[in-house]
C-alpha cells in the first residue's frame, strides 16, 4: 500500500462559505488527477489560457463569495492525486489536495479510497466525481444533477446531452451511448452505435460525472468487476450488473474534453469567446 498524505489550504475564509447548517447538505466533489496519462502525459498541469488544466477545473467548481450566496449546498471540491508535481501545483493556486499514493486500476478508485480515508467521517450527502480533463464545467451546471440527486431514490445520478444530427459522434466508440428512460432511469451504457437505427436521430451522450449517495459508493467498490463492465470497458456497467439504481439528468451545455494537445487551442478559443 502507498504511501498517503493529505493537504490542505483554504481557498476561501469561513465568512465566504456557507454557513454549515441542515439547510446546507454537504457535497463532496472529487477530481482525479494523474500524471502519467498515456495519450497526453502531464494533462493535468498543460497550460489553458496560463493556467494549469487543473486550476481550470478546480476553481470553476468551488464555491465563490458570489455563488456561495447563490447555491444552497456546502461544497468541498479536492483533486485526488498520487503525483508530487500536480500536488504542488494545486497547493501553490491555493487548492485542497488528498495523496493516495496505492497502485490502482482507475481514477474511480482512487476517488474512493480517498474518501474511505479522508472524507467518510464528514458524512457527505454526495460524493461526485468529476474528470480532471473537463475545464469549461462549473459548478453551476451541477447543481441541478445534486437536486435531481437528492430529491431521487437513485443511487448514482451522472449526466447525458441529447444529440441529433451527428451521425459521426453516433459510430464513435470513444463516444459513450447512454439508454436512458423518460423518467431519467439509466438502463444501459455502450460504446456501440445505440439505439439502433438511424444514424441522424436522437441518441444520448454520456458526461463522464458520477454523483454517488455514500451507501452506493462503498457497495459499488466492494463489487467485482463485472462481465459487461470488461467487455465494454466501462465501469458504470458494474453498478447496473450489480443492481444499484442509475439515473441520469440532460445537460445542454457544450462541453469539450481534453483528450489530446490538441484540444488545448480548442479550448482557448472557447475560453476566449465567454470573455469577449
Amino acid at each position: 500500500m502507498g504511501n498517503v498524505s493529505t493537504k490542505y489550504k483554504k481557498q476561501q475564509t469561513d465568512k465566504e462559505r456557507p454557513t454549515e447548517s441542515m439547510d446546507y447538505p454537504r457535497i463532496v466533489i472529487l477530481i482525479p488527477a494523474r500524471f502519467g496519462a498515456m495519450r497526453f502525459p502531464g494533462k493535468p498541469l498543460a497550460l489553458i489560457a496560463g493556467r494549469p488544466m487543473i486550476q481550470h477545473v478546480y476553481q470553476n467548481l468551488s464555491l465563490s463569495p458570489k455563488s456561495s450566496k447563490q447555491i444552497p449546498y456546502s461544497v468541498d471540491v479536492y483533486v485526488v492525486t498520487d503525483d508530487e508535481r500536480i500536488e504542488n501545483a494545486v497547493k501553490q493556486f491555493g487548492g485542497e489536495v488528498l495523496r493516495v499514493d496505492d497502485d490502482v486500476a482507475s481514477g474511480s478508485e482512487r476517488v474512493f479510497l480517498a474518501y474511505q480515508r479522508f472524507l467518510k467521517a464528514k458524512s457527505p450527502a454526495l460524493v461526485v466525481n468529476v474528470q480532471g480533463d473537463e475545464p469549461l464545467l462549473h459548478l453551476q451546471d451541477l447543481v441541478p444533477l445534486f437536486e435531481f440527486h437528492l430529491k431521487s431514490t437513485f443511487d448514482i445520478t451522472t449526466l447525458i446531452r441529447p444529440r441529433k444530427n451527428d451521425s459521426e459522434g453516433f459510430s464513435n466508440p470513444n463516444r459513450v451511448k447512454a439508454i436512458v428512460t423518460p423518467e431519467g432511469k439509466c438502463l444501459y451504457f455502450s460504446r456501440a452505435p445505440i439505439p439502433h437505427g438511424d444514424p441522424k436521430g436522437d441518441w444520448n451522450l454520456h458526461v463522464g460525472v458520477y454523483s454517488y449517495k455514500a451507501l452506493a459508493l462503498e457497495k459499488f467498490f466492494a463489487m467485482p468487476t463485472s462481465v459487461l463492465e470488461k467487455r465494454e470497458k466501462l465501469e458504470q456497467l458494474r453498478a447496473l450488473e450489480g443492481n444499484l439504481s442509475m439515473g441520469a439528468l440532460s445537460i445542454h451545455k457544450e462541453l469539450l474534453g481534453v483528450d489530446s494537445p490538441e484540444d488545448i487551442s480548442i479550448i482557448e478559443g472557447v475560453l476566449r469567446g465567454q470573455n469577449n
